[in-house]
């Protein structure tokens, strides 16, 4: 299901990219140009119906963050030195 909600959400007007990491907790993260992107995305109803399936059947909690990012920077080669 993550995979085509990713495949669904890059062709979404608004779309900037995704990040995620999966260990011990789950983590994706979603960018969008702005608020409108974030709420045309969640009211996509197969994105409405994969929550749905994640509430009911994956997990047992969840959090979501609608946040702005003012500045990003660092270094490209993300390698120990």
């Amino acid at each position: 299901m993550s995979q085509k909600m990713l495949d669904l959400a890059t062709i979404q007007p608004g779309f900037l990219g995704v990040e995620s990491a999966r260990e011990e907790m789950g983590i994706t993260v979603s960018y969008w140009k702005d608020v409108g992107s974030i709420n045309i995305w969640k009211e996509n109803i197969d994105h409405v119906e994969a929550q749905k399936l994640g509430r009911n059947k994956w997990y047992s909690s969840y959090r979501i963050r609608i946040s702005k990012v003012e500045r990003e920077y660092g270094i490209k080669n993300f390698e120990k030195i």
